[in-house]
């Protein structure tokens, strides 16, 4: 998954006013009790963060 691909995504489920936001606020666990920005910036791959981020939203499996 690319960034663009991935950001393309938060911005569907969350919307392109609130996904910016919530990726740099919300500390998710499965990413180590770091925010979607900090994971992506220490270089873990979108695809890692993405599902991650389904998991805490409780999005459906088709959705990852």
């Amino acid at each position: 998954m690319r960034y663009s691909e991935f950001w393309t995504r938060m911005d569907e489920v969350l919307g392109v006013a609130y996904a910016e936001t919530w990726a740099k606020d919300q500390v998710i666990g499965l990413l180590g009790s770091r925010t979607v920005m900090e994971a992506l910036d220490a270089g873990v791959p979108p695809k890692e963060v993405w599902r991650a981020v389904c998991h805490q939203l409780g999005l459906p499996p088709q959705a990852r």
